[in-house]
């Protein structure tokens, strides 16, 4: 039988976090993340709903990034291989969300180009353009954290 000693090696501990893979995408997704959300933020759209939703997914991915990543930081975690399931299941979540409001993003910004409100039309092409990569971090931080779960 196999034994389980060592299996918190997978997971980080402290500055850990910022040198293993998947790990180093933390920062990434902040950074990204929070660009969305300050380039939604600015912008000024009649019909408020889809960006919403966009503002939304960027708060409440950026804050639960945070959370997790001070989790990990401040090794708040145990010797299970739980971690590793919730780490995917949460990255997962948080790329089908950013996924959702990268797409909502673009049409409406594509619904705008011509319309009242041109002059932010630069900054809703920035935030569309964020919203993308921080969708293609969450995904790549999914599959490596899948990864890691099942060599538990």
């Amino acid at each position: 039988m196999a034994s389980n000693t060592g299996t918190m090696a997978n997971l980080p501990r402290g500055i850990g976090i910022c040198t293993t893979i998947p790990d180093i995408f933390y920062l990434p997704e902040l950074i990204f993340g929070g660009l969305v959300w300050i380039l939604v933020a600015c912008t000024l759209v009649v019909p408020a709903n889809p960006q919403a939703w966009v503002m939304f997914v960027s708060l409440f991915c950026f804050i639960m990034t945070f959370v997790w990543m001070v989790v990990f930081a401040c090794d708040g975690h145990h010797n299970s291989s739980s971690w590793a399931a919730a780490d995917f299941a949460y990255h997962g979540i948080a790329a089908f969300f950013y996924l959702s409001a990268a797409v909502t993003l673009a049409k409406v910004t594509l619904d705008y180009k011509d319309g009242p409100f041109t002059t932010n039309y630069k900054l809703d092409i920035s935030a569309v353009v964020f919203s993308y990569v921080a969708t293609l971090l969450y995904f790549i931080h999914t599959i490596l954290s899948a990864i890691r779960w099942k060599s538990f």
